[in-house]
């Protein structure tokens, strides 16, 4: 009787636990100030219909965003009309907003009406350059092929990014690089840059005074913003779409562009403008609590602990058998260091997107990709400090009739000690440092911080992530250095230091 009573207020627990989950909508926006901002009208807008909601704030691109939003891990972001049909639904052929609504809700996906401004794509250039020059439309970037440009890393593989532009206007520059969009602002400001990729709603267009280049010949499609949700959400919360579609022809260009501005130049924070939009414009008033500085430091710092301790404690319960393994047998050791040693040479960034099919975006792919980056230290440490035993060792063990085992456990391993903590260290430092880009993924940590910052050119921010990320790989160094002492039998120590 007491086992049936307990099973079912588990089984009511879970019901509520699953239930609660079920209740929450996540909202997902990508990793430029005005969808952080957007991001953040919806979840107002989320919250004043009674529904618990999550902001996932930069979480990448538009393809992180559209497969997140696919698989369910996110249920509605910003997005803009010309991606959709430019990017998404490249190839399609997609060319009014009925056929956009028809193939995407084949996907399973709504879209709301258009937002209310067109945040298309622009080109950019200083006006003193522009002026001396004698540049006004992109037509006359032409008579330049010196210039230097630098795009977004997204605009430079976008179906209507720099490729499509280039042979459009057939423009003959060669020095075209890419990074990252608000670092670009800072390029041109500095002079290594001649012209850049904007948002035509971008508050630094003012700010640094550029001269938007006329697109004369019409290369860039309508940017319409819009919001694009799982189709499910209509049936399962009619209310809430409801209030999504309300927002429709209600954010002017000027509106967007004043709220950028607030968030870029005047720091105030992104939920804290949302929330005054929508008191002014829909009354709609919500309370926002404004994260410390020691608080959110304090929550990226464990996110960061997290992704770090989990990767590198599932690295060593694999990583060390693997070194026995080659270490015993030599042949297929190879292949083991082989394979290891491939996976490190995989770009963090690469590896990290290469996850996100298998587990979608967040902790796990981060955790996953830590995890393998992990291993090569280990593997080749265990494998190295066993191998290099004495013969003579190892022939007094198995003189004495000791078996292999036991040779492991009491004489291999802790004469191996040494190097193998070596391989953990090192393994832990490339983790804390390799673990701030998992915030390009939605994954959090340290990284959040410098990735905001940059976004929002506050070096306060960016120290913020930087100085507890050295500070955890320094403090990681003193906690090996003194398990070295507690772990590694005295006179091997001895022999090391006198070495």
């Amino acid at each position: 009787m007491m086992r049936g009573v307990c099973g079912l207020v588990f089984l009511c627990m879970l019901t509520t636990v699953v239930g609660g989950q079920e209740a929450q909508i996540k909202v997902g926006s990508k990793k430029f100030t005005e969808s952080v901002v957007l991001g953040e009208v919806v979840k107002h807008v989320v919250e004043s219909t009674g529904r618990a909601v999550e902001h996932k704030a930069e979480m990448g691109g538009t393809r992180v965003l559209w497969n997140a939003l696919l698989k369910g891990e996110i249920d509605v972001y910003p997005e803009y009309s010309g991606t959709i049909s430019q990017e998404i639904l490249a190839g399609e052929k997609v060319e009014t907003v009925a056929e956009m609504r028809r193939v995407l809700a084949a996907r399973g996906i709504g879209m709301s009406p258009p937002l209310g401004f067109n945040n298309t794509y622009a080109i950019g250039m200083r006006q003193a350059l522009a002026a001396q020059l004698g540049v006004e439309r992109i037509a006359d970037l032409r008579r330049h092929p010196q210039l230097r440009f630098g795009f977004s890393n997204e605009f430079m593989d976008r179906g209507d990014g720099w490729p499509s532009l280039r042979d459009f206007y057939g423009l003959p520059q060669q020095e075209v690089r890419g990074l990252d969009h608000d670092l670009a602002y800072r390029g041109l400001e500095s002079g290594t840059l001649d012209a850049i990729d904007l948002y035509s709603t971008d508050a630094e267009i003012r700010y640094y005074d550029l001269r938007v280049l006329q697109d004369d010949q019409g290369h860039f499609s309508t940017y319409n913003a819009v919001l694009v949700y799982r189709a499910e959400l209509a049936q399962q919360a009619p209310t809430l779409v409801a209030a999504l579609h309300r927002l429709g022809g209600r954010i002017s260009e000027a509106d967007m562009i004043q709220m950028n501005a607030r968030v870029k130049l005047d720091k105030v924070a992104e939920s804290q403008v949302a929330a005054d939009f929508l008191e002014k414009h829909f009354s709609i008033e919500t309370q926002v609590q404004v994260e410390g500085a020691v608080e959110r430091v304090v929550r990226h710092v464990q996110e960061h602990l997290y992704m770090v301790a989990v990767s590198l404690l599932a690295a060593i319960v694999i990583a060390v058998p693997l070194g026995i393994a080659a270490a015993r047998m030599p042949q297929f050791g190879q292949i083991i260091l082989a394979i290891v040693g491939v996976i490190q040479t995989i770009p963090s960034l690469a590896l990290l997107v290469f996850m996100i099919p298998l587990l979608g975006v967040g902790g796990p792919p981060a955790i996953a990709a830590l995890f393998l980056y992990s291993l090569l230290p280990i593997v080749r440490n265990t494998y190295a400090g066993l191998h290099d035993i004495p013969p003579s060792i190892r022939e007094a063990a198995a003189a004495l009739g000791l078996p292999p085992g036991v040779r492991l456990r009491l004489v291999e391993l802790p004469m191996a000690s040494r190097a193998i903590l070596a391989g953990v260290k090192t393994s832990t430092v490339i983790n804390v440092g390799t673990a701030t880009l998992g915030a390009f993924i939605g994954a959090g940590g340290l990284g959040q911080l410098i990735m905001t910052g940059i976004r929002l050119d506050d070096m306060g921010l960016i120290m913020q992530g930087a100085v507890p990320a050295a500070l955890l790989a320094l403090l990681a160094q003193g906690l090996f250095e003194w398990a070295e002492r507690a772990i590694v039998p005295k006179g091997l120590r001895l022999q090391g230091e006198t070495v």
